[in-house]
């Protein structure tokens, strides 16, 4: 196989990109919300809910459950979450289907992998070592690692950049207009899944290119590559 993507990066989302963390990250919210003497949500219901942190999930889930929302309680509310989630976070979280084999395809291709994710740094790592991938980037970014979290742009260039990359070389994988918002203020093509957490379609967002398996995800790095490889030369 020829190294290829020597000198690009990718980087990547967790929840609903790499990772399809909904069937804990519910699992915890319903807990809370029984304990609070409210129905639990169903996955489906409230899958959609993640991808904005977990004071977002919070928020929502709890008005889901018809419980406005209370912002004095919001920081017991929220120690509680990450507390039961940590403990809960590999249960049945799992890598989509294919997306290992498409990392190391791309690893075996010589890009650098790196993760963007607004889910907190220990939670990602956590989260990564549970399920076997943690060896697979270069860095895992969460918003205590940079200075400033998607979509911001720092977020996607200070993890290329600590994963040893170039941000002017680099392809963000997300499922979100947060990933994609932040991909476009770094300057940096984006591919969407069509499989992950957002209220709007990923097909209505604008992205560069939309995968609906990971199986697709090498030929559209290339595509994109090679399109920005060629605006490039027609500039010179």
């Amino acid at each position: 196989m020829t190294r290829d993507l020597e000198g690009w990066t990718i980087a990547f989302d967790l929840d609903g990109t790499l990772v399809e963390t909904a069937p804990d990250l519910v699992g915890t919210l319903n807990r809370l919300l029984v304990r609070h003497d409210l129905p639990a949500l169903s996955l489906e219901q409230a899958r959609n809910y993640i991808g904005h942190g977990a004071v977002a999930l919070l928020k929502q889930g709890f008005a889901a459950a018809g419980v406005a929302w209370d912002e004095t309680a919001s920081p017991a509310l929220l120690e509680a979450f990450l507390t039961d989630y940590l403990a809960h976070i590999a249960d049945e979280s799992a890598a989509y289907p294919g997306a290992v084999e498409a990392l190391d395809a791309l690893a075996a291709r010589g890009a650098v992998l790196c993760v963007a994710t607004n889910k907190p740094t220990e939670l990602a790592v956590a989260l990564f070592r549970g399920i076997g991938l943690e060896d697979r980037f270069a860095s895992i970014c969460g918003p205590q690692s940079v200075s400033a979290r998607k979509p911001d742009a720092a977020h996607i260039r200070e993890a290329v950049l600590q994963a040893g990359g170039d941000p002017a070389r680099a392809v963000m994988v997300g499922d979100s207009i947060t990933d994609l918002d932040a991909a476009r203020a770094t300057g940096a093509p984006c591919i969407l899944t069509t499989f992950g957490y957002t209220l709007t379609p990923a097909a209505e967002l604008g992205a560069d290119a939309l995968i609906g398996h990971f199986d697709e995800l090498p030929a559209a790095i290339d595509g994109l590559i090679g399109g920005q490889a060629s605006r490039r030369a027609s500039k010179a």
